[in-house]
């Protein structure tokens, strides 16, 4: 996890039971970076809460994707939080995982694979072939967003804002042919899509954005935009 930001974050997992690690929770500075060893067939997501404070006990609040404590173990953050998403060893030795703003973004991320037998679509900087990474807050449309203490802390879905089956793709618009983000009240996933090419913008965007590594295969998580 490396933290590219100029503000501290707070990392956090909502934990895989059946493969547990020995935290789900950390802090990360500015310019910090700390590595975990995760398990086989690991599936999991991962986020960062920002504006936290924590009390001696680990129970506190945060501005965005906070979970109540510093270890979230089972329990999920508020939403909108940018999401990397991991199943590893998912099917046929193949590692399946993604960055997702489906919900709504909190902070630019980008994952990089290394180690496998796969080549890395995203390079360092945090660039794809479709573009690199920007910070959706800054696009994000007033109706979407999450102001708190007079500052924009997150980006929100229209599913979030509007909860109705035309913008959560759901009832009639379930189909993968009805679920048309133009045709929202806000198009949310062109805002995200615009922030994070290679990012999951809506439910039905995996064709450009399940990224896969095969072997032996490490993760680096990075939240900051490309320089």
């Amino acid at each position: 996890m490396v933290n590219r930001l100029d503000q501290t974050i707070w990392p956090a997992i909502a934990a895989d039971p059946k493969h547990p690690i020995s935290a789900t929770g950390w802090v990360l500075a500015p310019g910090a970076s700390l590595s975990i060893l995760i398990p086989d067939h690991w599936d999991v997501r991962m986020w960062a809460r920002t504006g936290c404070s924590f009390d001696a006990s680990g129970v506190g609040s945060c501005t965005s994707g906070g979970c109540g404590r510093l270890e979230c173990g089972s329990t999920w953050g508020e939403f909108p939080s940018t999401l990397a998403e991991f199943n590893l060893n998912a099917w046929n030795g193949m590692d399946f995982y993604d960055v997702s703003l489906v919900e709504g973004n909190n902070l630019p991320m980008w994952v990089n694979s290394y180690g496998g037998t796969s080549t890395d679509k995203l390079d360092a900087n945090g660039c794809s072939a479709a573009g690199c990474t920007r910070d959706a807050n800054l696009t994000c449309p007033a109706k979407l967003q999450r102001v708190r203490g007079g500052k924009v802390v997150a980006c929100l879905s229209a599913c979030l804002v509007f909860n109705t089956a035309q913008t959560c793709c759901t009832g009639a618009y379930a189909a993968r042919s009805a679920c048309v983000p133009s045709t929202w009240p806000i198009d949310s996933a062109a805002v995200f899509k615009k922030a994070e090419p290679f990012a999951y913008s809506y439910v039905d965007d995996d064709a450009t954005s399940v990224l896969t590594c095969a072997g032996e295969c490490d993760y680096r998580v990075t939240w900051g935009v490309s320089s």
